[in-house]
C-alpha cells in the first residue's frame, strides 16, 4: 500500500483526552478516532492489526478443535430472563423496545453469548453421541459501560472471541478447558505479548475452574499476585497467601479493655487519628450476610475483605454486605462500631488479627471503641482464616518465596462454567442408559481490541508503536527520500512490487516530504521492518535496512535487498 492511497492521519502532540500510552499512540498513529465516549472507529492501520489478531485466535481456535459459528447480537430479551441475568447485568444491558407493525418488542445487545449458544445447543443436542463440541465466534459486543475510560481498553463496543464448550462428563469439560488454556498461551505468544496465567475465582463446580491471562502493564485496571521464585500466579480476588494460623496463649490476669468515646467516628481513619493510633493495631469487624445469614468478619484494620473468601471459610453459596438494619440487631449499633466482644452472630477470624498483643475495636455501642484488647483473652479464637487481599510481602502459598503485585490488563478468561446456563436453558443430553443430564459446559473468551491495545501499551518507547511482527498492520515500510527522483522511485517501487509479490505486507511511504518528517512518521506508527532509498547510498548502490528496536542501519547492496529482507522476516517470525 502507499501511504498517498490509504488514510493515516498522524498526529504530532498527545491528545489531551487521552490518559494512557495505548490511548496517545493510537490517537496519534491514525489506527482509531473516537465517535463519542466508549464507540471508536478503527483507521486502516488499527483496522489491520486487529484483522491479523483475529486471524491469529481463528488459526489456534481451529487447531484446538473449536467449530467457528456467527451469533446475533441483537437478542430478545427473553432469554436474560431465563438466566436472571437481565437483573445482573443491571445497567450495563442495553435493552430497548422497538415496534414492529403493531407490535412492541423487546430486545437486548449481546454483551455476550451464553443465553445464545445454549439455546441453539438445546435445540440440537439430544444425545451423548453429539458431545462433546467446542464452538466460536468473533463477534461485537455490547456493553453500557458506566466510565469509558483508556481508549479502546475499556468500552461499550468491542470485538470478542468467545467460545463454549458442551459435553456430557467433567473429564470431556477438562479437556475442552485445557485444550483451550493452550490455545491461549499460543495466541498471546504468537501476537508477541507478555502475559501471566492467574488462577481466578473458581466456577460453579469448585476447584481451580477459571483462569484469566493478565498482560503486566503499569496501567492496568486489574491487581496480579505473583511470585517471582516459582509459577504462582492469581488475581487480587483469587489469591491466597502463606500465611499459617497461630492461635495466641490466652494472658492471665490481663486488664479489661478500656471503653473510649469516639464521637462521630465511625471509620478506621476517623478512628486512628482521634486516638492517634496505626490502623495496623485495629480490628476491624465487618457484618456479612452468608447465605441469608448474618456473620461477622474481623481483619486488621488495615486490609481489605475478600468475598471469595468469605465465601469460602463460611462455605457459603453467596454473600454480600449486610444492610444497616442487620448490623443493628447483631452489634447494638449503626454501621461502624462492630466489634467481637458481645456480638449477636458467629465470627470468623483472619490470620492477622491473631498476631495483634492490643487492639483497638468497635465496643458495639454508638460513638465509642474499646482498647487494649486481646484476642484470644478478651473475645474467644479457637480457629484463624485467609480472609483477606494478598499483598505485596505476603508469603507465597506454593513456596518459600515472597509475593508480588503487579497491575495487569485482563485479556482473556476461561472458565468453567459447569450447568448454570444449561438449567435454566433447558439443554440436556440422554446418557447411553437414556437418562437425561444437563449439558456440562465451559467459556473462553479473549477480547481482540483489547489485546491491540494491551500490545500497543506494553511495546511502544517514547517515539512512538514497537509492533510485534505478526501484528503489526505492515511487516516492512519503505521510505524513498526524494520522491521526484525518478531513479530513487524506479528502485523503491521494484523492491516494493518483489515484496508485495513475496507475499509480505509493504508500506511505501510516498509522500513528497522531508526525510526526517517521514521517519518520525515511521516511527509513531512502528512498522517492524524499515528501507530506506536515496541519498548518498543509491549512489553508492545500496539500501538501508532497520528494525524499529535498532539504532544503526545495515548497509545492502540493492540488488540483495529483498532477498536480506525475506530472511530477516523469516529467521524472527521462528523465534
Amino acid at each position: 500500500m502507499r501511504w498517498s492511497q490509504t488514510f493515516i492521519p498522524t498526529m504530532k502532540e498527545v491528545p489531551a483526552e487521552a490518559e494512557v500510552p495505548s490511548h496517545q499512540l493510537m490517537l496519534r498513529a491514525g489506527l482509531i478516532r473516537q465517535l463519542m465516549a466508549g464507540s471508536y472507529t478503527y483507521l486502516p492501520l488499527g483496522y489491520r492489526s486487529v484483522r491479523k489478531v483475529s486471524e491469529i485466535v481463528r488459526q489456534e481456535m481451529d487447531k484446538a478443535g473449536a467449530i467457528e459459528l456467527f451469533m446475533p447480537a441483537l437478542q430478545p430479551i427473553e432469554i436474560f430472563e431465563r438466566t436472571g441475568r437481565r437483573e445482573a447485568f443491571g445497567n450495563v444491558l442495553f435493552n430497548f423496545e422497538a415496534k414492529r407493525g403493531d407490535r412492541k418488542l423487546h430486545f437486548a445487545l449481546g454483551p455476550t453469548h451464553e443465553e445464545v449458544i445454549t439455546d441453539l445447543m438445546a435445540k440440537h443436542i439430544g444425545s451423548y453421541r453429539q458431545l462433546p463440541i467446542t464452538l466460536y465466534q468473533i463477534q461485537t459486543k455490547f456493553r453500557n459501560e458506566e466510565r469509558p475510560r483508556f481508549g479502546v481498553l475499556r468500552t461499550s463496543e468491542f470485538l470478542m472471541k468467545d467460545a463454549y464448550s458442551f459435553g456430557s462428563s467433567l473429564e470431556q469439560l477438562n479437556v475442552a478447558y485445557d485444550a483451550m488454556y493452550a490455545a491461549y498461551c499460543k495466541i498471546f505468544e504468537r501476537c508477541g505479548l507478555k502475559y501471566l496465567p492467574v488462577e481466578a475465582e473458581s466456577g460453579p463446580i469448585g476447584g481451580d475452574a477459571s483462569h484469566e491471562f493478565m498482560v503486566p502493564a503499569s496501567n492496568g485496571e486489574d491487581f496480579v499476585i505473583h511470585c517471582p521464585d516459582c509459577s504462582y500466579a492469581a488475581n487480587q480476588e483469587r489469591a491466597e497467601t502463606g500465611r499459617k494460623s497461630k492461635l495466641p496463649a490466652k494472658v492471665e490476669g490481663a486488664a479489661a479493655p478500656v471503653k473510649v468515646d469516639t464521637p462521630n467516628a465511625g471509620s478506621i481513619d476517623q478512628v486512628s487519628k482521634l486516638l492517634k493510633s496505626d490502623a495496623t493495631s485495629f480490628i476491624k469487624t465487618l457484618i456479612y450476610m452468608a447465605d441469608g445469614k448474618p456473620v461477622a468478619i474481623l481483619l486488621r484494620g488495615d486490609h481489605t475483605a475478600n468475598e471469595g473468601k468469605i465465601r469460602r471459610a463460611t462455605k457459603a453459596t453467596s454473600v454480600e454486605l449486610a444492610d444497616e438494619a442487620t448490623i443493628l440487631k447483631v452489634t447494638g449499633a449503626p454501621v461502624g462500631f462492630a466489634g467481637p466482644i458481645g456480638i449477636q452472630c458467629p465470627y470468623f477470624v483472619d490470620h492477622d488479627v491473631a498476631l495483634i498483643t492490643s487492639a483497638i475495636i468497635g465496643a458495639n455501642s454508638k460513638d465509642a471503641h474499646l482498647t487494649g484488647v486481646i484476642p484470644g483473652t478478651h473475645f474467644e479464637l479457637a480457629e484463624t482464616f485467609d480472609l483477606r487481599n494478598a499483598e505485596s510481602g505476603d508469603p507465597c502459598p506454593k513456596c518459600a518465596g515472597t509475593l508480588s503485585m503487579v497491575h495487569g490488563i485482563e485479556v482473556g478468561h476461561v472458565f468453567k462454567l459447569g450447568t448454570k446456563y444449561s438449567v435454566s436453558m433447558d439443554a440436556k443430553f440422554v446418557d447411553d442408559k437414556e437418562v437425561s443430564h444437563p449439558i456440562i459446559m465451559g467459556c473462553y473468551g479473549i477480547g481482540v481490541t483489547r489485546v491491540v491495545a494491551s500490545i500497543v501499551e506494553t511495546c511502544h518507547d517514547e517515539n512512538g508503536i514497537i509492533w510485534p511482527i505478526n501484528v503489526a498492520p505492515y511487516t516492512v515500510q519503505i521510505i524513498p527520500l526524494n520522491v521526484s527522483d525518478a531513479e530513487v522511485m524506479k528502485v523503491t517501487n521494484r523492491i516494493y512490487d518483489e515484496l508485495t509479490a513475496a507475499g509480505i505486507d509493504v508500506l511505501m511511504d510516498d509522500r513528497d516530504q522531508r526525510p526526517g518528517f517521514k521517519f518520525k512518521d515511521a516511527d509513531l506508527i512502528g512498522i517492524p521492518l524499515r528501507i530506506t532509498i536515496g541519498g548518498k547510498g543509491l549512489a553508492e548502490g545500496i539500501a538501508e535496512v532497520k528494525w524499529r528496536t535498532e539504532a544503526d542501519p545495515k548497509k545492502v547492496a540493492l540488488a540483495e535487498t529483498v532477498g536480506f529482507v525475506k530472511d530477516l522476516i523469516a529467521e524472527k517470525q521462528m523465534l
